[in-house]
């Protein structure tokens, strides 16, 4: 497995141009096999969890192209709605296809999916969903078939505003027969994007970013070229790099709005944040304040996939700062890595209790999951001396090159491959 080796105590500095939205762009690929043709995605990132998705998108025999940041898809040869089990195993994400598939070819099979070990996070939402819709779901171990062979508008109640469900659910609805109406949906800017693409597609949905979204369903759709928007993760993950490096940064191609609550954090800690547009400037050179208390929620909230990373910069802040986990009860395992590296954290059931210190110390670290992992490397960038992080791989399912990303703004970091001989090569 690749590690990172970061040489750390350098403040980050300089300007960055922002990825596209991971989280976005992945039930956008899955969206496309709705339609039939040829369909061009912009500003998709090079990530494994996108290359995942095209594999499984080969395999069902739709054509699929990355180059640069655009990937283009021809899904006329699309021939199955079977998802192989490994590839699902490979990447929770891939549960976005159960919804277009079961509306274009009346049936699909899928299989428990993988990803991050950060707590359980059942499916029973997007099935309660499709059964709704008409579909009839038969669950056998880890395989689900559904079938129905003509989806029908329902009113769906979400017990919890489920970002996945909401999702699967609007796109299995976009070919569905009549109305729609998902109450207490999921509001993420990534909920709007896919509204955005299905609607440039000729689907008729409203209400994306609010609590209820209501589908008109149609007969079918049009191929379209689409663009996806900025990775809000990614856009904060480097702003909490730049704030606890005590260093000056300027991000584009951003959407300041939808940083809303991690900006008033950051300036909670004393950190400096200028917004214009779709560039945000952050600088500090004093160590931040401690704040009292933060809780993840869904989705105008502060997210749960930035708790990690804003958990470091407490780690080094003025005093003692308190951060509940609301979302997922497996994300604290980097607090033991942090502990590690000197951080002073006690975890009790979902709040973590930070007492800030001066300074934290390079230290051999495991990344347990993708959000975990780019805390670790926050941490190894303020760190003094060396840091090595290890199972690099989970952080290459959301950050494109992470250590050339933060390479660009002066950091030292580099990337080693280990090769047969069990020798570590750059």
């Amino acid at each position: 497995m690749d590690k990172l080796v970061i040489e750390g105590g350098k403040p980050l500095s300089g300007t960055i141009v922002i990825q596209g939205a991971k989280n976005a762009a992945l039930p956008i690929l899955a969206a496309s096999m709705l339609v039939e043709g040829k369909v061009t995605i912009d500003h998709v990132p090079k990530l494994l969890d996108i290359d995942v998705m095209l594999n499984i998108l080969r395999e069902l025999g739709c054509r699929a192209e990355h180059e640069d940041e655009t990937v283009t898809l021809d899904t006329s040869s699309l021939h199955s709605s079977h998802i192989p089990e490994a590839l699902m195993r490979q990447m929770r994400s891939s549960i976005f296809l159960m919804g277009p598939l079961l509306a274009r070819f009346g049936e699909v099979t899928i299989y428990q999916p993988g990803g991050c070990a950060i707590g359980e996070r059942k499916i029973d939402l997007h099935l309660s969903g499709l059964r709704a819709l008409g579909a009839q779901v038969d669950e056998e171990d880890s395989r689900i078939v559904c079938y129905a062979k003509r989806l029908k508008g329902a009113e769906i109640h979400l017990d919890f505003p489920s970002v996945g469900a909401t999702e699967n659910i609007m796109m299995a609805a976009v070919l569905a027969e009549g109305l729609t109406t998902i109450s207490n949906a999921a509001r993420e800017p990534e909920i709007q994007d896919l509204q955005h693409f299905l609607n440039s597609m000729g689907a008729k949905i409203f209400g994306a970013g609010t609590d209820t979204i209501t589908i008109e369903g149609v007969e079918k759709l049009t191929p379209c070229r689409y663009q996806v928007i900025p990775d809000r993760i990614v856009t904060g993950t480097v702003m909490v790099a730049a704030a606890a490096t005590r260093g000056q940064v300027t991000l584009l191609n951003t959407c300041p709005s939808h940083l809303t609550s991690l900006i008033h954090v950051l300036r909670r800690t004393g950190v400096q944040i200028t917004v214009d547009d779709d560039i945000i400037k952050v600088g500090t050179a004093a160590r931040p304040k401690a704040v009292d208390r933060i809780v993840t929620s869904p989705y105008p909230a502060f997210p749960t996939d930035l708790q990690s990373q804003i958990m470091v910069l407490l780690a080094l802040a003025d005093g003692v700062s308190v951060m509940k986990e609301t979302i997922f009860e497996g994300r604290f395992k980097h607090v033991d890595e942090l502990s590690r590296m000197g951080a002073d954290i006690r975890v009790d059931l979902n709040s973590a209790f930070i007492r800030g210190v001066s300074r934290l110390y390079g230290a051999t670290v495991e990344a347990t999951d993708l959000r975990a992992g780019a805390a670790l490397v926050i941490a190894g960038l303020a760190a003094q001396g060396k840091t090595v992080v290890e199972q690099v791989h989970h952080i290459d399912r959301g950050y494109d090159r992470i250590e050339t990303m933060l390479g660009r703004l002066g950091a030292r970091i580099t990337r080693y491959s280990p090769v047969p001989n069990n020798q570590i090569v750059p």
